[in-house]
Parts: C-alpha cells; sequence; structure tokens
C-alpha cells in the first residue's frame, strides 16, 4: 500500500469512528425517547367503545398492552343495519394487521377495507384506551 492510501485511510478512520459514536447517541437519545413514551402506559388488557357517525353507530374495542405497544386487537361489530354490519366486519377483520406492533400513540387508522365511518369509532375507541391505561 502506498504511504498517501495509508495516509487517506488514517484520515478517514477517525471520521467514520466519530460518526458512529454520533449516531449511536442519537439511537440511544430516539430509544430512550421511545421508551419514556411507551412507560406512560400501563400494561394490561382494556375496553372501549368507540362511536361515530349521526346514528350512532358504534363497535367495542378491546386492545392489549405491553410496554404501550399494541401486542393484540379485537374490534366486535355492533351494528344492526346489514350493510353496516359488513363494513364494520371488514374493518374488524383488517385492523390487526395495521395496528398491532405499534405504539398505541402512534395508532390512527382512516379508511380501511372500505369502510370510512368505522375507523371514527375505532380512533375513538383508542383515545379512551390511552386514557384508560396512563400511569
Amino acid at each position: 500500500m502506498s504511504q498517501s492510501k495509508i495516509t487517506s485511510f488514517l484520515a478517514i478512520v477517525p471520521a467514520a469512528l466519530m460518526l458512529a459514536g454520533h449516531w449511536d447517541r442519537t439511537a440511544a437519545a430516539t430509544t430512550a425517547r421511545a421508551q419514556s413514551q411507551t412507560n406512560r402506559y400501563a400494561d394490561g388488557v382494556y375496553t372501549a367503545r368507540g362511536q361515530y357517525g349521526g346514528g350512532p353507530s358504534f363497535l367495542v374495542v378491546t386492545v392489549t398492552l405491553n410496554s404501550g405497544i399494541i401486542t393484540a386487537v379485537n374490534v366486535e361489530p355492533q351494528a344492526t343495519v346489514p350493510q353496516s354490519l359488513e363494513f364494520q366486519r371488514s374493518f374488524a377483520a383488517a385492523v390487526p394487521s395495521v395496528v398491532v406492533g405499534r405504539p398505541i400513540d402512534q395508532v390512527r387508522v382512516s379508511k380501511l377495507a372500505g369502510s370510512s365511518g368505522t375507523p371514527d369509532g375505532f380512533n375513538d375507541a383508542i383515545q379512551q384506551i390511552r386514557q384508560q391505561a396512563i400511569r
């Protein structure tokens, strides 16, 4: 290896190490911030009735929290009108793949599985569950 290549290499190594150290501090700070946010919720199973629409329509949502992360969710359709019941059932089947594994503070769903109103009821229930689970 030539002297100029060695010199270039020796100049790059400290810079790379410094960047790596900065990244580690940034990652640690981000992790600590996320932990403080998720630690504000008590682990457990929480249930709320989320209302939406002018009917009013509602559904029952049960969430299992572990360190502020949703580990399980169940949506119980409550509609009595057949078309509304079908929308709620489709939503109930689709929502776990969207919210399980996410921090509850980051959960807010919009139109899902063809249902545009049901997410409002789900989001209402999630807001209630956040309040129930706060330490």
